[in-house]
């Protein structure tokens, strides 16, 4: 039974279920067989991308993981202590099946609360970053990666699990094929990821209009883009202020990249209003996961201010484009202030479970709404996800 029971459905925009070793290597064509390997070094298990070695996740079999809301009390209250990572993720835990099949996840829903979710990989996040200068390769080993999704936990599990399909636009004409692929097995919703697009040019934003086709089949079918915080590639030039570099290493302390955290969906939201995105596609479901919303603020002001000096610079009011967003805000923030500023209807419930990060007991999340009627709680709580997942 769940910690309580609430008086609506919950249903979740934030889950994660764990890859095994086959996710990305089961459908991965043998000529590529390169692309993706699992490698031995000094008696542990890491991946290598195109023989290159990544510590991005220090465990990527994901056989050992932190317990669910491992982190919650470094959120709650920060470190005064000055805790070591691993004093703050406490003991790990074995993986357990819910965190790998769907039949299991479905049951320990039952026990969380939780009527239906969006279901994110995890490892996922690493592929395109890493790959950047290979576009084709990146369009195959996605693929092999939703193909491996597709059949082991389906697009649509029961009505209730939404797994999200990974999307990637360097080659236009492939993102469109990988994108109908997936809606005709049951995608309701994606996973792109918040970054300039890799591509044989060079890097772009996937707002610019040369993507239109691709946003096009998206917002006429109605499907929910998922923008999830990713390695958006930022690490490169958070490593040139520090004279190293360095992958991105999520789980690693480090100040200095910390104070820019949320910059990759501070830009990529920008481009979708400055580029007109969102203007060219005014139903275009969009909605900014794992991001948190302290950036939601001061980027409506910036808007409102450059907007004020160049109004020609936009195809309409950059403020009223950006409303259009949904957002997930972290449980630890501001929900009712969030709301004030995009609207009640744009906030969504999202406990990033299991990720230490995220909420051992998603019901919780709750808590921070008790200042708010229950139908407005309601609707966080999942009303405004199932409006947007609507058939």
């Amino acid at each position: 039974m769940p910690s309580r029971e609430l008086p609506y459905p919950l249903f979740d925009c934030d889950n994660h279920l764990y890859e095994p070793q086959e996710a990305m290597t089961r459908h991965l064509p043998k000529q590529y067989a390169h692309a993706i390997q699992y490698v031995q070094v000094d008696g542990r298990t890491k991946i290598a991308v195109r023989g290159q070695i990544s510590d991005y996740i220090p465990n990527p079999t994901f056989e050992v993981v932190a317990r669910p809301g491992a982190m919650e009390d470094y959120f709650r209250h920060g470190n005064p202590e000055g805790k070591s990572r691993r004093e703050i993720f406490g003991e790990p835990m074995r993986s357990i099946p819910a965190f790998r099949e769907p039949g299991p996840r479905l049951e320990l829903m039952d026990e969380l609360g939780i009527e239906r979710t969006l279901m994110f990989p995890t490892l996922a996040s690493l592929i395109e970053e890493r790959m950047r200068d290979d576009p084709e390769l990146i369009h195959v080993v996605v693929h092999a990666l939703n193909q491996w999704m597709e059949e082991t936990w389906s697009f649509d599990y029961k009505n209730r699990i939404y797994t999200t399909p990974v999307i990637s636009l360097p080659i236009v004409d492939k993102a469109i094929e990988e994108l109908e692929w997936c809606m005709e097995r049951g995608a309701k919703a994606i996973l792109v990821r918040p970054a300039p697009v890799p591509g044989l040019r060079g890097p772009r934003s996937f707002a610019l209009p040369e993507f239109d086709p691709f946003w096009k089949v998206v917002s006429d079918n109605g499907v929910l883009v998922g923008f999830h915080s990713s390695d958006s590639g930022y690490s490169r030039y958070q490593s040139e202020w520090e004279g190293t570099s360095s992958e991105m290493l999520p789980f690693k302390a480090n100040a200095f990249r910390q104070m820019a955290e949320w910059r990759p969906v501070e830009d990529a939201v920008s481009s979708m209003v400055c580029h007109g995105m969102l203007t060219r596609f005014p139903e275009l479901k969009v909605a900014v996961i794992e991001n948190g919303s302290s950036w939601v603020e001061p980027l409506l002001q910036k808007f409102a201010d450059v907007y004020k000096k160049v109004p020609d610079g936009f195809g309409e009011n950059p403020v009223e484009a950006m409303k259009r967003i949904h957002v997930s805000p972290f449980w630890e923030e501001d929900m009712a202030e969030l709301a004030s500023l995009i609207g009640l209807e744009r906030v969504l419930f999202g406990s990033d479970y299991p990720h230490p990060e995220g909420l051992a007991d998603p019901v919780s999340y709750v808590d921070a709404l008790s200042g708010m009627p229950e139908p407005d709680q309601a609707k966080i709580m999942g009303g405004n996800l199932a409006r947007l997942i609507a058939a």
